[in-house]
């Protein structure tokens, strides 16, 4: 079997054309590409309605981040309505979105509202803002920020439990930090 060689920044960017030729990259068709792979990418922003407090729907609409990786933000409003948005592949923000209209095993009444939003190029992360947990019986808030991974691949559920709670463990403080340990001796 043939062993292929390893080809450097240089002729990556370098394409061949369908006659053998070498087209030499330029800063507008490595902006196309770019240009390509930006339309790939959509953003969503959602509003959810229901039962979704003190059930862990911002931590579920974070684990579908962390699946699929997509950035973005979940939030609850004053009124006690969550608001999150996520951008990345169109195919994970439809299987995300699925997930997310189901709800938690706690929740009831979900209607999830969204719209187009624009993507920024700049976001890598999904943040979860103020959250705290009821189960856990942590109050505290913190932000929980998740970091997409350069592997762009989907992620098993316990490779996302992983994730998870290696987020928290890096999060939280004092006891909270026992509370979560607690909490998963007992489980």
């Amino acid at each position: 079997m043939a062993r292929l060689k390893k080809r450097s920044k240089v002729q990556q960017r370098n394409r061949v054309t369908t006659r053998g030729k070498v087209r030499k990259a330029t800063k507008s068709t490595r902006g196309r590409a770019s240009k390509r792979a930006m339309q790939q990418k959509q953003a969503i922003s959602a509003t959810v309605t229901g039962d979704d407090q003190q059930v862990g729907f911002r931590a579920m609409v974070m684990k579908q981040a962390i699946k699929y990786n997509l950035a973005g933000s979940a939030k609850n409003e004053r009124n006690e309505i969550v608001q999150f948005m996520l951008q990345g592949d169109a195919n994970r923000l439809d299987s995300a979105v699925a997930t997310i209209r189901e709800g938690t095993k706690k929740s009831s009444n979900i209607d999830v509202i969204m719209t187009q939003a624009a993507v920024d190029p700049a976001l890598s992360t999904f943040t979860v803002i103020d959250w705290t947990s009821t189960s856990r019986n942590i109050t505290t808030p913190y932000t929980l920020v998740f970091k997409l991974r350069a592997n762009d691949k989907v992620i098993s559920k316990s490779e996302v439990k992983d994730v998870w709670h290696e987020i928290l463990r890096t999060t939280l403080k004092g006891d909270d930090l026992q509370e979560l340990v607690d909490y998963d001796t007992d489980c």
